[in-house]
């Protein structure tokens, strides 16, 4: 029989495992009694920097146009071998801000974001905003299989 652990992925597997992209969920909490947002994200992963960067959605009403300086949490996960995640927590920064534009600009030439159309109208009709998060904490987990004694 064996018994499921989950044990840290070192940050060459992690970096494997982000690629340059892909989609995870980013959630951040809201006042009062509400309860936290989530959402789905495309991200694209600097494994030079240790940064990710967002495309996000923004328009009248919408819940993503005020991220910026906000605690977030992001995670993506996957299976394919094993089950593997990654959680970054940190704040949003705008790549348009100064001090952050010309290191934004490099990192995101090395990052691809893909564009997936879950918004129920055309993305030539949305208007985006790029984000960056560059992480406070980042962990990394996998699935390790471990036979049992006995």
């Amino acid at each position: 029989m064996d018994d499921t652990e989950s044990v840290t992925m070192d940050d060459e597997e992690r970096d494997a495992f982000l690629g340059t992209g892909g989609t995870g969920v980013i959630s951040y909490a809201r006042e009062g009694d509400e309860p936290p947002y989530a959402v789905p994200v495309s991200y694209g992963y600097d494994a030079a920097e240790e940064t990710f960067y967002f495309r996000l959605a923004v328009g009248p009403g919408g819940e993503k146009s005020d991220l910026a300086g906000r605690m977030v949490t992001f995670v993506t996960h996957g299976e394919t071998d094993r089950y593997r995640s990654v959680v970054a927590t940190g704040r949003l920064e705008p790549t348009d801000e100064d001090g952050i534009g010309t290191d934004a600009m490099a990192g995101m030439r090395r990052v691809h974001i893909p564009l997936h159309d879950v918004f129920g109208r055309a993305t030539s009709e949305m208007t985006f905003e790029f984000h960056r998060l560059v992480p406070d904490e980042l962990t990394a987990r996998a699935e390790s299989t471990a036979p049992t004694g006995g």
